[in-house]
């Protein structure tokens, strides 16, 4: 409703040229949420009638048009495959700053593709190995992985024209043992700060760290690391410059919460079950 400047919305299938001014709308619940004077023209996704969901032995596909709703109602499905991971994705839908009722609007895709460091979308990706799937305004394809699709608050590895298509979460990563821990002011509030591990069949063991950051940080161990190991990787990768630091959080406030959460989930996934 901030949108004033807006002029004209099309259908997502327009083979209209890309210019200056131009955006694509899902959900629209972040695109709508405060004003942006440079845009002229809407290019409306929800006429490509994508599935939310394809599941299949390789793993899901998760639609960018897929709502927070839909996933999370797969991720409660009783009898559904791959429940570690099922688990994690419903952790990562809970995690959103806002109500149940803005489930059902927001999508995967607008979640990833506004790369706010607190995106839950973003934390679930990465922390399965997702891989995001680019169309090209002249129709090539390429591939981005979860972890490099982000490179800022509010920057994307996507070029003018771009369209997220969907994000790929492969099988392996599925049924991997997994957790999420996480700080933020109110239950229904921004994460300050979002630890995400992971653990394979052989041992290797893989923590995440985004909100607490501009970008999502991983490391990985071939063998359950030490807590002086793990403190001391996530020491050289958290530098200043990767800190956040706003309104919800200063920048060593957010370090000290993402080393505790950290030691957390290296905790919970080195327990011998």
């Amino acid at each position: 409703m901030d949108l004033t400047a807006v002029r004209e919305v099309v259908d997502g299938r327009s083979t209209l040229p890309w210019r200056p001014g131009d955006a694509w709308l899902a959900g629209g619940t972040t695109l709508f949420a405060e004003p942006r004077p440079g845009l002229r023209r809407l290019r409306d996704l929800s006429t490509h009638g994508w599935p939310p969901l394809s599941v299949t032995e390789d793993g899901i596909e998760i639609a960018a048009t897929c709502t927070v709703a839909e996933l999370l109602s797969f991720a409660e499905a009783p009898g559904a495959p791959w429940p570690a991971g099922r688990a994690l994705i419903a952790a990562c839908c809970r995690a959103f700053s806002s109500s149940f009722k803005i489930w059902n609007t927001a999508t995967v895709g607008g979640n990833l593709c506004s790369a706010l460091p607190a995106g839950p979308m973003v934390s679930l990706s990465v922390a399965l190995r997702g891989t995001c799937r680019v169309l090209g305004p002249d129709g090539g394809e390429r591939a981005v992985s979860a972890e490099d699709f982000v490179i800022a608050p509010g920057v994307t590895a996507l070029l003018p024209g771009e369209l997220l298509r969907s994000v790929a979460l492969p099988a392996a990563a599925l049924a991997e043992r997994s957790t999420m821990q996480r700080v933020s002011t109110h239950p229904w509030g921004r994460s300050v700060a979002l630890v995400t591990g992971t653990r394979d069949a052989a041992g290797r063991l893989t923590v995440s760290v985004t909100a607490a950051t501009t970008r999502p940080v991983s490391v990985s161990f071939r063998r359950p690391p030490s807590a002086a190991e793990l403190t001391g990787r996530l020491a050289g990768k958290l530098t200043p410059n990767l800190l956040l630091e706003d309104v919800h959080g200063r920048a060593d406030r957010r370090r000290h919460l993402t080393g505790l959460l950290a030691e957390e989930v290296r905790r919970e996934l080195t327990e011998e079950r």
